[in-house]
C-alpha cells in the first residue's frame, strides 16, 4: 500500500479542539434518556436540552495545559458568555466549564463546587479587588483585565443567578483518555471492532450536523448504537466504516502530483477526481487506524486488490481492443470499473468505497504500471 505524506496544517490545533468536543457530545449521549438530545453551538459548546429545566445542560468545552487559576482567562471568558444577553440561562438547571486544567497550586476557585452562590460571588469579587486602579484605568489593559471587568460590571442579582448554576469540572479527560471511556460503554463487541465501533459513532455524529442545527436525538443515537452492535459484534472479521466523503478542494491539491490523479487528468475526466482522492483518502486512513489491532485487514486488504489488479488488467485488455476514440474509450473504461459492484470477500462484500481506494491505491504505484488511457496501438 502506498503511504500518505504527513505535513503541517496551521488549522491542525482548532480542528483537534473541535473534535475534543465533539467526543464530549458523543460521550454525553450515552447518558441520553427518552425525550432528551444533545445539542452543538446551540447556546455553546454542547448542551444537553430536555423538557425539564432542571436536568438540562449547557457546556463549556475548554483543552488548556496551563493550570486554572484566579486570574486565568477559562472561567472569566465563560462566565463573560454566559451573561451575554443572547444567552438564556433560564433554560439550564446546569451550567458546567468542562476543562482539562488543574486547580493552581494557591486559587481560591477550589472549592467553588461546594459553597453557595454568594460565596461564589465574594470569591470573584476578592479576585477583582487586587487589580490595582492603574490596570484597571489604562488606556490598553490586558485582555483578562477587561474580561474581569465585563464580568463585574454585570447586575449583581443576575450574576449571583449564574454564578449558582456553575459548576467547574477540572481535570477533564483528554481526547484519548475520552476514547478510552466510550470505547468502555458497548457490551458484547469484540475488542478488535470497538475501533470500528467509535468511528462508526463519531461518523454519525458528525452526519447529524446541518447549516441550521446540529443534534443528537435519544432514539436516534439508540438506533445507531443498535446497528453498529449488531454490525460489528460478530467474532470474524469486518470492515471498518466507509463514509465516501468527497475530498476538499484543499485534499485535491495537496494529492494533485500523486500517480493516480495524474492518470485520471489524463484522460482529461477531471470532474471525478475529488471523489478519487476520497476514496484513496478513506481507505489510507483505515490502513493508518486499524493496522496495530488488523493484520488479518491488511492480509485482506492486499489479496483483495491483487484480485482487482488482474479482474482490471483483463478489462483494459478488452478495452484497447474495442477502442475507437481513446479519451472515450478511457473514460468509459474508468466509470465501468469505478461503478462495478465489489467482488466478495469470503462472506462479506466490501464497500463500494473500499473497493475504488484500492484501485486509485493501485494506480498510484508505479511498479504495477497501471493506467486508465487506452492506446489502441
Amino acid at each position: 500500500m502506498s503511504e500518505i505524506t504527513k505535513t503541517k496544517n496551521a488549522t491542525l490545533t482548532t480542528a483537534l479542539a473541535f473534535h475534543y468536543q465533539v467526543l464530549i457530545g458523543l460521550d454525553k449521549c450515552f447518558s441520553l434518556e427518552d425525550g432528551q438530545s444533545i445539542w452543538f453551538e446551540r447556546d455553546g459548546d454542547v448542551s444537553l436540552l430536555s423538557s425539564s429545566t432542571a436536568q438540562s445542560t449547557q457546556t463549556e468545552v475548554k483543552n488548556y495545559a496551563a493550570p486554572l487559576t484566579d486570574h486565568h482567562e477559562n472561567l472569566w471568558k465563560t462566565l463573560k458568555n454566559w451573561l451575554a444577553p443572547e444567552f438564556d440561562h433560564t433554560q439550564y438547571g446546569a451550567l458546567v466549564l468542562h476543562t482539562t486544567q488543574v486547580f493552581g497550586a494557591t486559587t481560591r476557585l477550589k472549592e467553588w463546587n461546594l459553597v453557595s452562590a454568594q460565596k461564589r460571588l465574594e470569591i470573584l469579587e476578592t479576585i477583582f479587588a487586587e487589580r490595582t486602579k492603574a490596570q484597571l484605568n489604562a488606556k490598553e489593559p490586558s485582555a483578562i483585565i477587561k474580561l474581569q471587568k465585563e464580568v463585574m460590571a454585570a447586575d449583581k442579582l443576575f450574576l449571583k443567578n449564574i454564578l449558582g448554576k456553575v459548576t467547574l469540572y477540572t481535570q477533564a479527560d483528554n481526547g484519548d483518555e475520552l476514547e478510552k471511556q466510550i470505547l468502555s460503554k458497548p457490551i458484547g463487541i469484540p475488542k478488535n471492532n470497538l475501533k470500528s465501533y467509535l468511528y462508526g459513532l463519531i461518523g454519525f455524529v458528525y452526519a447529524q450536523a446541518t447549516q441550521q442545527s446540529w443534534s443528537i436525538k435519544y432514539q436516534e443515537f439508540v438506533a445507531k448504537c443498535e446497528e453498529l452492535t449488531s454490525l460489528l459484534c460478530k467474532k470474524e472479521f469486518s470492515f471498518p466504516v466507509f463514509h465516501g466523503f468527497e475530498a476538499s478542494e484543499q485534499d485535491v491539491e495537496q494529492h494533485n502530483d500523486r500517480a493516480f490523479v495524474q492518470k485520471i487528468n489524463e484522460i482529461e475526466h477531471h470532474e471525478m477526481i475529488p471523489e478519487a482522492v476520497g476514496n484513496w483518502l478513506e481507505l489510507q486512513n483505515s490502513l493508518f487506524e486499524q493496522l496495530d489491532e488488523y493484520p488479518l485487514y491488511k492480509d485482506k486488504t492486499i489479496n483483495y486488490q491483487n484480485q482487482l489488479v488482474k479482474k482490471y488488467k483483463l478489462a483494459y485488455s478488452s478495452a484497447k481492443l474495442e477502442a475507437t476514440d481513446p479519451i472515450k474509450s478511457s473514460k468509459l473504461l474508468y466509470n465501468k470499473t469505478i461503478g462495478e459492484q465489489p467482488l466478495n470477500m469470503g462472506n462479506d462484500i466490501p464497500p463500494l468505497e473500499y473497493k475504488n481506494g484500492l484501485i486509485h491505491d493501485a494506480m498510484d504505484d508505479e511498479e504495477r504500471d497501471l493506467k486508465w488511457k487506452v492506446d489502441n496501438e
